[in-house]
């Protein structure tokens, strides 16, 4: 079955066509060109505030003039992950969505059905003309995934209505009232190049394999992070030998856990250097004790590599693998007031070996409560800064505080179970979405986040399940449809 062959057919057919854009974060030109393209086609009224957001409007349909504003959002960029071993430019390949049977997936790379679906929803919306429903804008936020940056600057006066439908969120059947606010803390060490004695054998030791995921949504599951599980192998190497790391690299974006890092590094030939291998294979059964059913594609290797002319020094790789052992990466606390609902974590989420002799390290905090994100991300400064690096907070975002009494999440629970006879399940999100953002800006918005069912966001393991996406389609249109007149 091909993707076009999926029902509803508006938003696979939308889908298929965004898969074909490219879409990176901070790279959102492309895709705002053609969402413009678009709104010129269906003669929809548009505009774009400085920073990039785009707004397209559609008028009520005949007989629901009276119905409030209702205002639909998603974000256009997408998370650009892919398995080392797989080719593609995401600044100018499409993505190929593949149907494996209930489930819609890539080959190799993000799917970016995150927010993507959404973009769709919105425009098989917007494209359609036997759909009931009142006044409708359609806001495209930019640079979600990276820094919020769309939400952040979102203009004053941008939006009219006091209802948003954010389609940002991952589980068909779980309507969203709150989410985590959060700050990244972004450490940097500098280095002197040192010579390497002669007569040393040279290797390269990589962890593969990981599951990943959101750093939000899937950091209660216990997933194993590739930059901790080689910082304590390198830590155990550093205590028996006389160890030269040349080069270290883990993960990539601050909001994905990192399923891959690797190191390159040296020991004298004198010592055995079958031992280094057997201390790996003895390591590797150590963390399969410890995540098998979690990660049971786990695996490390080991490899020689030609000799390396430089490695960083001593005293700079001591204390930055004692740090990077320190900080914290995990589930910190749950919530006292939402059982199950993970309350402040942390993500050591990249290590970067830098122009300059520089070594950057990516971290990022969230919080339901912004005390205790602030504390979480001082916890990890700390750490960083005890040894030997310069560490800067940015991307600060608040949280979504929940409204159990919100209007808008009345009409869409009630519809959800006319509809489908069971409820909705009312959550909040340990992920960080924009919603917070807006009530910086729009302070009157009564919101809500819902979506189809997604697995592995923002790995290449991404799947969107195609059965939920007509159930959130149908529990969309109706919401639509039973919006309040004005008063």
């Amino acid at each position: 079955m091909k993707i076009t062959d999926l029902n509803p057919k508006g938003i696979f057919h939308y889908f298929n066509e965004i898969c074909k854009v490219p879409r990176p974060s901070k790279k959102e030109e492309k895709i705002l060109a053609y969402l413009k393209q678009f709104a010129e086609e269906h003669q929809l009224e548009y505009q774009q505030d400085k920073i990039g957001n785009l707004l397209i409007k559609k008028e009520a349909t005949a007989g629901k003039e009276k119905l409030k504003t209702i205002i639909l959002q998603s974000h256009v960029d997408m998370v650009c992950e892919k398995n080392r071993e797989v080719e593609h430019d995401f600044d100018k390949d499409a993505i190929i969505p593949v149907v494996d049977g209930e489930w819609l997936k890539a080959k190799g790379t993000t799917l970016g059905a995150d927010n993507g679906i959404g973009v769709a929803t919105q425009l098989a919306i917007l494209a359609a003309d036997d759909i009931k429903h009142g006044p409708i804008e359609c806001l495209f936020t930019v640079d979600e995934e990276t820094a919020l940056t769309g939400a952040f600057h979102l203009e004053k006066n941008f939006l009219s209505g006091d209802i948003l439908l954010n389609l940002d969120s991952e589980d068909e059947g779980e309507i969203f009232i709150g989410c985590a606010g959060g700050i990244d803390s972004v450490a940097n060490y500098s280095y002197k190049e040192i010579d390497i004695p002669t007569n040393f054998f040279f290797f390269k030791v990589e962890v593969k394999g990981l599951t990943g995921g959101h750093s939000g949504g899937d950091i209660h599951l216990g997933r194993g992070n590739a930059n901790k599980i080689l910082n304590r192998f390198l830590s155990q190497s550093l205590e028996r030998h006389d160890l030269y790391v040349c080069e270290i690299e883990g993960g990539n974006l601050r909001n994905a856990i990192p399923r891959e890092a690797h190191a390159i590094c040296a020991i004298p030939n004198d010592e055995n250097k079958h031992n280094i291998r057997a201390e790996l294979n003895i390591y590797m059964a150590e963390i399969e004790e410890e995540l098998g059913i979690i990660e049971p594609n786990f695996t490390m290797t080991l490899e020689s590599v030609s000799a390396q002319p430089k490695a960083i020094d001593r005293e700079t790789i001591a204390n930055l693998v004692k740090s990077l052992y320190a900080v914290h990466h995990g589930v910190y606390s749950m919530s006292q007031d939402i059982p199950g609902l993970v309350e402040t974590s942390s993500n050591l989420a990249s290590i970067k070996m830098m122009e300059g002799n520089k070594i950057k390290v990516e971290t990022s905090q969230r919080s339901s409560i912004t005390s205790s994100r602030d504390d979480m991300a001082k916890t990890v400064r700390s750490a960083l800064e005890l040894g030997g690096a310069e560490v800067t907070h940015r991307s600060a975002y608040p949280g979504w505080k929940p409204n159990t009494h919100s209007p808008i999440l009345e009409v869409a629970e009630a519809s959800y179970e006319r509809l489908f006879g069971k409820k909705a399940a009312v959550k909040a999100i340990h992920a960080g979405l924009e919603c917070g953002l807006f009530l910086d800006k729009y302070p009157q918005l009564d919101m809500i986040s819902f979506g189809p069912t997604m697995r592995g966001v923002h790995s290449p393991d991404e799947r969107l399940h195609i059965p939920s996406v007509d159930t959130f389609w149908k529990h969309l249109l109706d919401i639509l449809e039973h919006i309040p007149e004005e008063k």
